[in-house]
């Protein structure tokens, strides 16, 4: 199987974690899938991605004190595969685990996916328990010096026929879940784990033996790195093995992390191809917070939504949306299902950024397939001001003015003298595809 060929656009869905944290059930599961199904999914969107510590019990009882509980009890099955909390997911009873909840996913037409950590369960290290396909048990398996530094729940895995037949093990159990993506956490970039601090990169092994087995697996599944920021240098190997990996630590609703997005994506601007997917992070929209102590309206200004879906399309980033679906305002809607704005998500629609100063940046792109040219003006500053760029660095030649459709307004215009001009608001932008004639 050719990893490239499971995610031929940018992967889009749902992730629980902006509003749920750690504490998402399944009844919320469900009627966030049903609300896609039934709005979102003729778009695009797809996805509908459990996140972090389904196999928890008790997850998110003691937010006050731990995000996450310390020596917590997880549902585990005899082999150290984590299952999920029956009393949070009660279809997963008797170790049936996520397949009836996919199930329920895929007959809405929509894909199943779930967060995990990198490693084996400690307990299971210190219990000494039985992997699958293995003579060697958990504790010989795993690697104790290699641990997350903010959750307490995993060892690393030893580079050792062990560690991937325990690899080889989960992926078997989440074939037959009918899972269709994986997010794995601690992985992307390991700079705070103590005591390699000096590696920020010291789980290759671990990306390289997942990736192995889930061609082993013989189910197409999506293979999602986090968290960042992702390493440049090693954009090779993250190609090679990955299709999505994060470019970002945790991207919330601050106009300063949406700033500085724009510098990350001017470093990674360059790697995204079919398959193979830098990631912004998700879209923390309409209603986020609550599982976090803190339900809220997304802290962005209706411009600051737009310059992010606008980046987000251009650059080519993954979209997983943070949001409770089932409160999904009109405009948050809007957002999501501009088809002329996810039409910029194919790699065939090559971006490209001219200028990026304090104050402004401007990017273009070509769609290759279509010859359909694009740009972006968005004004960085705090105050309304006009943004400029010329019709000679779109790169086409233009000897004359060329007429313009703003995407997300529908309005029509003409570039002026060769230029295309626009007074926009704090932190807004304009989305224009230019017309060649």
């Amino acid at each position: 199987m050719n990893k490239n060929s499971f995610a031929k656009v940018p992967p889009m869905g749902w992730n629980s974690y902006d509003y749920y944290d750690t504490a998402v059930n399944e009844e919320q599961v469900k009627k966030n899938a049903d609300y896609m199904a039934a709005h979102l999914k003729e778009y695009g969107w797809e996805y509908i991605v459990v996140d972090i510590q389904w196999y928890a019990r008790k997850a998110g009882s003691k937010r006050d004190q731990f995000q996450y509980i310390p020596f917590s009890e997880l549902e585990m099955d005899e082999y150290s595969r984590l299952l999920p909390d029956p009393e949070r997911f009660p279809s997963s009873a008797g170790q049936k685990g996520f397949a009836p909840l996919a199930a329920y996913v895929h007959s809405l037409g929509l894909k199943f996916g779930i967060h995990i950590m990198r490693g084996i369960p400690r307990i299971a290290a210190q219990d000494h328990m039985k992997i699958k396909g293995s003579e060697v048990t958990a504790d010989m398996a795993a690697n104790p010096y290699s641990i997350c530094p903010w959750n307490p729940d995993m060892y690393g895995l030893n580079n050792s026929p062990a560690g991937q037949a325990y690899y080889d093990s989960l992926l078997e159990l989440y074939a037959s879940w009918g899972v269709d993506f994986i997010k794995c956490d601690d992985i992307c970039n390991t700079c705070n784990q103590s005591p390699h601090r000096e590696n920020q990169y010291n789980a290759a092994h671990e990306v390289e033996m997942l990736a192995n087995a889930i061609k082993r697996c013989g189910r197409p599944i999506v293979f999602s790195l986090s968290p960042g920021p992702a390493l440049i240098d090693r954009a090779w190997h993250y190609e090679k093995y990955a299709n999505m990996w994060r470019i970002t630590d945790d991207f919330w609703d601050d106009w300063k992390y949406l700033k500085d997005m724009f510098r990350r994506c001017e470093l990674w601007q360059t790697q995204v191809s079919e398959g193979c997917y830098p990631d912004c992070d998700m879209l923390p929209l309409g209603w986020i917070g609550k599982g976090f102590g803190r339900e809220r309206m997304t802290g962005f200004t209706r411009e600051e939504q737009r310059t992010m879906m606008t980046l987000w399309c251009l650059f080519g980033s993954p979209l997983m949306l943070g949001a409770e679906m089932t409160k999904m305002d009109d405009w948050t809607l809007s957002l999501l299902t501009n088809r002329k704005v996810l039409a910029l998500l194919p790699p065939s629609c090559r971006p490209r950024q001219i200028c990026l100063d304090e104050d402004k940046a401007v990017w273009t792109a070509c769609d290759e397939k279509e010859g359909t040219l694009y740009t972006a003006l968005f004004n960085l500053r705090d105050e309304t001001a006009s943004v400029s760029v010329g019709l000679d660095d779109l790169g086409k030649g233009f000897e004359e003015d060329a007429a313009l459709t703003d995407l997300w307004d529908g309005t029509s215009g003409r570039s002026e003298n060769l230029e295309i001009r626009a007074i926009l608001p704090a932190h807004g932008c304009v989305l224009y595809q230019v017309h060649i004639k």
